[in-house]
């Protein structure tokens, strides 16, 4: 697949003829500099955004053939989400805030799930504070599990440890794995930081667009089926 956008100085190839398969219960790391279109094609494998040419199939549903409500129904059924920025609701607790996407989707345990989650990430102390009176590493955490919380069958994570200190950022990337591993929940992870995509079983570097795989990262392990 390749996304092409319209700039100033004509068309801008930003993903360029990337040919991809994610296994379920993976993690790969796509790992480059800045502007390298990381980002870009995170989005495009989580339907975010479309590509220009070529095709994207998650969790058997091909996802340039469905309108924005489709593919928004497929994120919500199998995809989970965190970012560099927290993307908190500031008017909602930790436990309001990992409790939505289940009340979205009409679950009925959501409060309990929630309360167990957060425990799982070191917050059950924090369920009933705000965004605000949490420290940047909390505030992830709790991203993190809202992520996770509906044991998604992806798990995309763009730079989640960016906005952190290298110490609260190893206790993020320490979670993140050990979903990954406990969940059967596929990881992939954008970074720049590359000795924390050589913890994932599977490296892919991203320069001008296009995507090479490295050699196997330090996370390497059988992979059962597709994702």
């Amino acid at each position: 697949m390749s996304k092409q956008v319209s700039s100033p100085e004509g068309p801008l190839t930003i993903v360029r003829d990337v040919s991809l398969t994610v296994r379920r219960a993976e993690s790969i790391a796509i790992a480059g500099a800045s502007g390298a279109g990381k980002s870009t094609l995170l989005a495009l494998l989580a339907g975010l955004d479309l590509p220009s040419a070529g095709s994207i199939v998650l969790a058997g549903e091909q996802l340039e053939r469905l309108d924005e409500d489709g593919r928004a129904r497929v994120r919500a059924e199998h995809v989970g989400f965190v970012f560099q920025s927290f993307h908190l609701m500031p008017s909602l607790t930790a436990l309001e805030n990992v409790m939505l996407p289940l009340e979205l989707a009409g679950r009925s345990e959501a409060r309990p799930a929630a309360s167990e989650m957060l425990a799982r990430v070191g917050l059950a102390a924090r369920l009933g504070h705000y965004p605000r009176q949490l420290s940047g590493g909390e505030q992830q955490r709790v991203a993190l599990a809202r992520a996770s919380v509906g044991r998604p069958a992806v798990l995309f994570a763009d730079e989640p440890t960016g906005n952190l200190d290298s110490a609260t950022g190893e206790r993020i990337a320490q979670l993140l794995f050990e979903l990954n591993g406990g969940s059967d929940t596929t990881l992939v992870l954008v970074t720049h930081d590359r000795s924390l995509a050589a913890r994932c079983a599977r490296v892919l570097s991203m320069d001008a667009g296009a995507l090479r795989e490295d050699a196997p990262g330090a996370g390497a392990r059988a992979a059962p089926g597709h994702a």
